[in-house]
């Protein structure tokens, strides 16, 4: 520790801070312009100065000494600061009164300290300041002539994003901050994050018909799966700002495009606003008291007639935790287990494989880890575009040394920082990692203490991967065998080594497979129960963990127990009063399968849009259609809603309260801002209205409520309670009231004991391309758009960052069929065929075209496949045969 003096008052700091830290220890206030805790130090502004042992330094990066004297208001440092100032203004366009930050703006503060009234604003002031705004960003404007040059957006944008869109141009005094391409920011890599106007000290950046909030609301961001906590602005009945919360060790404060200003579907005037009934072929308004009769009767009748497997209930990634507990709960008390949701489309293969070979299948480490790891290896994950914050973590790790490779069929923009970039055959990951694991037996790189200690199977797996040499696996995958031979050393040697993953790797008839080789590629490195290291499968959506843990499931029920385990059944069915079913049930695409031939008549869909995010969208429909009755509870009238007998509107999660589970585990407080729009409700609230009227009797008052009941029957939250929640969230395991959670899974012993080695053959995907259909299609997710796009679309700024679809296709094969950038075309598989623009770029290789399923008018999903994965039964999204077309 060192000791120092600030104006007369003793203070103690840790070696190499800087006395604008030991001031602030103190609450001494120092001013200050380029100056931001998030970001290096960069002593421009010179606004900081102090004077420290008689010499005159700038606060911010003079460390502090032991026995220093420093005077923050001495005559020379307050000089020096107004005449600092009074330069800055000069160059300044100062009519603070027309600035969307007069009152917020730190220049005007920093002014008022040092003593400038605002008459000497006006006397300082340029006589002409020139007019040099940007507007083309649909969220900010950019006003240059408010510029004071202190690099805040500079660094933001290089240190906290990494996107590293701006910097100083022209230099001299006609320095300027400008984009990389001297373009507008919408032209430019710029990703529209808004962190770089969170820090703006002035009105340089501005949001565009900013509404101050009247108060704030913390809660969780609606979106991925990351769970980044924030602040809800609140004025009147609407909402007008969202910023992150600094406090989170989630996103620190950070936020995306969509979780920043996506937030216009709240008060979206298309929001449904009461329930309605399917009548002479319309849906029409109706009472609660009579729509939830009609769905109770209808229910009843059904199970009468045809017995209880005639129903199915599909719940919801969007809604709470404790939602999805109420819903799985009803669809067992009406006597089935036909019950499941969206992890089916995306990491049941995660919870397969991982349970297999580690007996639990969540993500193992924490998103705060990624940026300590050696070396990153991202396989099947657009990491920057669809968990943007965690995408953040990866480009900071990269900028402090740790090697990163890249494998995936598609050019993501994280390949450019990339150490290796692998662009492997879609659906050849096998291949690959067997050859990576292959590479690392051979050289000896295997940690070998760690397979003897805490692995079983380490044998069985090297006959298979014996033939995967780097050449064999070039002649499957399309990857050179130096290139893999040099990922298999970086992720070998590495002190600590992270996969991160998502739909690249699971959305295969493979996919349980794939998950099962790259647990034998972290098994035999050791690098597993450690940190900065481990499989970390990031969920897509922001409850879908949640909704996995609450049974959401056919064959499980809260924490992964069971139903065919006698003692879980007896437990739940005493706790609820009623027999659980014992036969498991049937997942998503077995439910459409069994209505198209009548043995499922009726079905609950809450939040979900299958028509277009589940493969064969055409097969859907008609599987909809075949149903006797169908139930949809949402907050817009989906695609899936139009064809429901009876829809009920829910709120939105602005307007209610309880937990969301984020991908590392992590279970956190949302908090109600608003009150729901019209005739709305909580989805819990309509569960549990409709269990009464299915004559359950349930008495919930609130969320709380729902959550004791879940932690009573479920280990692994025993010991989560809203009291606990409110100072920050809790990763499960988290047993007792006493426990800290778990940040980091398997650390002495994996929940199965011994990590299991499983010896894993490729094999090619269902449907390979063919004179017919010559080309492969892979779907994903775009940075300005989300899943269905019933959220983002309502977004008008989202929707001019990109607001239709566009077939990405390779330049060559575009020269081949004859295709420009302005054409058409039209998009052919063996299940349905689609219009689109096409963007002609080198990111997709020869062979591939890539689109994504955010659009309704260019529904890709009409094109996919559901042949799906024999375990899991998570249909072959990734890898589809196309032909295309151009198109009048």
């Amino acid at each position: 520790m060192v000791t120092l003096f600030i104006d007369d008052l003793e203070v103690q700091v840790e070696k190499g801070s800087t006395i604008l830290q030991a001031a602030q220890q103190l609450g001494i206030y120092i001013p200050t312009l380029c100056y931001h805790p998030d970001l290096s130090t960069f002593g421009g502004c010179r606004v900081c100065m102090v004077e420290a042992n008689r010499k005159l330094v700038t606060a911010c990066r003079a460390p502090v000494e032991q026995g220093m004297v420093v005077r923050t208001d001495s005559k020379a440092a307050r000089e020096l600061q107004r005449m600092v100032v009074e330069l800055i203004l000069t160059n300044h366009n100062g009519d603070c009164l027309a600035c969307k930050k007069n009152g917020e703006c730190q220049l005007q503060q920093v002014a008022n300290h040092v003593g400038i009234t605002r008459e000497d604003m006006d006397r300082l002031r340029p006589i002409a300041p020139p007019a040099d705004t940007d507007q083309s960003n649909p969220f900010f404007m950019v006003d240059r002539s408010r510029c004071i040059l202190c690099g805040v957006c500079i660094r933001t944008c290089e240190e906290i994003n990494g996107a590293a869109a701006i910097e100083f141009g022209f230099r001299g005094n006609r320095t300027a901050v400008v984009t990389s391409n001297n373009s507008g920011i919408a032209q430019s890599n710029c990703e529209s994050c808004g962190e770089c106007l969170e820090r703006c000290p002035t009105g340089a950046l501005a949001k565009k018909n900013y509404e101050r909030p009247t108060r704030e609301v913390k809660t969780i961001c609606p979106y991925c799966g990351v769970g980044c906590a924030i602040f809800l602005g609140v004025r009147g009945s609407r909402i007008v700002s969202v910023r992150g919360d600094s406090t989170s060790p989630v996103n620190r404060g950070q936020l995306c495009v969509k979780g920043r200003f996506g937030f216009h579907f709240v008060n979206h005037p298309n929001r449904l606003t009461s329930p309605l009934i399917r009548r002479d072929g319309q849906l029409r308004p109706a009472s609660w008291e009579e729509a939830l009769d009609l769905v109770a009767s209808k229910f009843s009748d059904i199970k009468t007639t045809h017995g209880p497997q005639s129903l199915a209930g599909i719940s919801s990634a969007r809604c709470t935790t404790e939602e999805n507990y109420l819903f799985q709960k009803l669809m067992r008390s009406l006597g089935t287990n036909n019950i499941d949701h969206c992890a089916r489309l995306c990491h049941a293969p995660t919870v397969a494989g991982l349970a297999t070979v580690l007996g639990s299948g969540a993500m193992t480490n924490t998103i705060g880890e990624i940026e300590g790891a050696g070396t990153i290896f991202v396989i099947g994950s657009n990491t920057s575009e669809t968990h943007p914050v965690i995408g953040y973590r990866v480009r900071k790790a990269v900028k402090k040394g740790a090697k990163l490779i890249v494998a995936d069929p598609r050019r993501i923009p994280l390949a450019d920082q990339a150490d290796v970039y692998l662009p492997l055959k879609p659906g050849t990951d096998i291949a690959l990692l067997n050859a990576m694991l292959h590479v690392i037996v051979k050289e000896g790189l295997q940690d070998q203490s760690f397979i003897q200690s805490r692995t079983e199977g380490f044998q069985d797996i090297l006959p298979v991967i014996e033939k995967y040499t780097p050449e064999f696996a070039e002649e499957l995958t399309g990857v050179p065998a130096e290139d893999i031979v040099r990922a298999a050393r970086l992720y070998a040697k590495a002190s600590s080594a992270a996969i991160l993953y998502t739909m690249g790797i699971t959305q295969h008839t493979c996919g349980t497979d794939n998950v099962l080789t790259l647990a034998n590629l972290a098994l035999a490195t050791g690098n597993l129960g450690k940190p900065h290291a481990g499989l970390n499968p990031l969920r897509g959506q922001n409850n879908v963990q949640g909704a996995c843990d609450m049974g959401c499931l056919p064959g499980v029920l809260t924490g992964y127990q069971p139903i065919a385990d006698a003692a879980v059944r007896e437990k739940f069915s005493r706790a609820w009063g009623l027999e659980v079913p014992a036969n498991p049930g049937v997942t998503i695409g077995e439910m459409f399968t069994r209505a198209h031939k009548k043995e499922i008549r009726a079905m609950y869909i809450m939040g979900e849009n299958p028509v277009l995010t589940d493969p064969n969208g055409n097969h859907i429909k008609e599987c909809l259609a075949a149903l006797d009755f169908l139930v949809v509870q949402d907050i817009f009238l989906t695609e899936t809603a139009e064809m429901a007998d009876v829809v009920l509107p829910a709120a939105s999660f602005a307007e209610k309260e309880g937990t969301f589970v984020n991908t590392e585990r992590r279970v956190q407080r949302i908090r109600q801002a608003l009150k729901p729009i019209g005739q709305s409700k909580p989805d819990w609230e309509i569960i549990r209205d409709l269990a009464q009227k299915c004559g359950f009797g349930w008495q919930y008052a609130a969320p709380v409520e729902i959550m004791d009941e879940i932690r009573t029957l479920t280990p692994s939250y025993a010991g989560i309670t809203y009291e606990r929640l409110e100072k920050g969230g809790l990763q499960w395991p988290c047993p007792s009231p006493e426990h800290p959670g778990t940040p980091i899974l398997h650390m002495e012993k994996f929940s199965r004991g011994l990590g299991k080695f499983s010896p894993v053959e490729f094999n090619s995907p269902d449907e390979m391309p063919d004179q017919e259909y010559p080309f492969v299609l892979s779907t994903g997710r775009s940075l300005f758009q989300y899943h269905s796009g019933s959220m983002t679309r309502k977004s008008e700024g989202l929707n001019l960052l990109h607001g239709e679809e566009y077939v990405e296709i390779n330049p060559k094969d575009a020269h081949a069929l004859g295709l420009t950038p302005l054409d058409l075309v039209k998009v052919v598989s063996r299940r349905g065929e689609v219009r689109s623009k096409i963007n002609i770029t080198d990111r997709v290789s020869p062979g591939n075209v890539f689109m994504t399923f955010h659009f309704s008018e260019t529904a890709t999903n009409l094109l996919t496949n559901e042949k799906a994965c024999q375990v899991a039964k998570t249909p072959e999204l990734k890898v589809c045969a196309v032909r295309l077309e151009k198109a009048n």
